[in-house]
């Protein structure tokens, strides 16, 4: 594509890159990216995103800020309270990169509307703080082929994990999907939120922009692929742990007789 002037200047620094240039830019320019949750590793993950020049950002979230965001929730501000956080989204977008076009999915995704919404983005990016969203978005990607940059954090700790298991644009061979390492979710009450135990606000940019860089490498097809691996990050130990995880051919979604072929577990 030819650029403007203006964005010659505002990319440069990627176009610069050998791994990114020219080329790679206009593929971010083109691509589509759906973030699922607008707060602490949606936030970060947005900002970056559209600083980067990802043309087009689905964000899907049906809450409104509240003041006990705003530790962690970048992409807002005080007087967003109250507010649609993919409204205050889509401004916080605007005031850095015109380029791009934020789709402002007001709602929760449901079994209802799960295919619609991934199936129209190339890369999922999933930030979301619930398990039965984390199964839902991680079984319709696996059904339309779409890679998925999941993330979670809770206290001083967080995971971030590229689930693709299907050939990479490489030619990589299938990583596993969510399914493959966590087979089904914990019962009721387990696992705590960030709401009943705390979060470290500082930690979810941290993790929003490794999010975001896995993303773009995703779109780009440069460097090391996280799809096959899962880094584990303690915030207090300032330790980051990488470990290898392999597709399993038992899974109910992505193995070799999968069980779940349909979203009516989901509904």
């Amino acid at each position: 594509m030819d650029f403007s002037e203006e964005q010659i200047n505002r990319y440069a620094r990627h176009i610069l890159l050998p791994e990114v240039g020219g080329e790679g830019q206009a593929k971010l320019l083109d691509a589509k990216v759906l973030v699922i949750g607008a707060g602490g590793l949606g936030s970060p993950s947005i900002l970056y995103l559209a600083a980067a020049g990802i043309g087009t950002i689905g964000v899907i979230d049906d809450d409104t800020v509240d003041l006990s965001n705003l530790q962690r929730q970048v992409l807002h501000g005080t007087a967003d309270i109250g507010r649609a956080k993919v409204e205050s989204a889509a401004e916080a977008v605007a005031a850095i990169n015109p380029d791009v076009t934020v789709v402002q999915h007001r709602e929760r995704i449901t079994a209802a509307n799960a295919m619609d919404l991934i199936g129209a983005y190339d890369v999922v990016a999933d930030g979301c703080d619930n398990f039965s969203t984390r199964f839902l978005v991680n079984d319709v990607c696996v059904f339309t082929k779409t890679p998925l940059v999941s993330a979670a954090i809770l206290r001083f700790d967080a995971q971030v994990a590229t689930y693709r298991p299907f050939s990479g644009p490489k030619g990589e061979a299938p990583g596993p999907c969510y399914r493959c390492i966590f087979r089904e979710a914990p019962p009721d009450g387990q696992i705590p939120t960030c709401a009943e135990a705390g979060v470290m606000g500082a930690l979810c940019g941290m993790v929003g922009s490794f999010q975001a860089t896995e993303v773009i490498k995703e779109i780009l097809g440069i460097g090391t692929s996280l799809a096959g691996s899962l880094v584990i990050i303690d915030g207090l130990g300032a330790e980051t742990r990488k470990i290898t995880v392999k597709p399993d051919t038992g899974c109910p979604v992505c193995g070799d007789n999968p069980t779940i072929t349909d979203l009516s577990c989901h509904e």
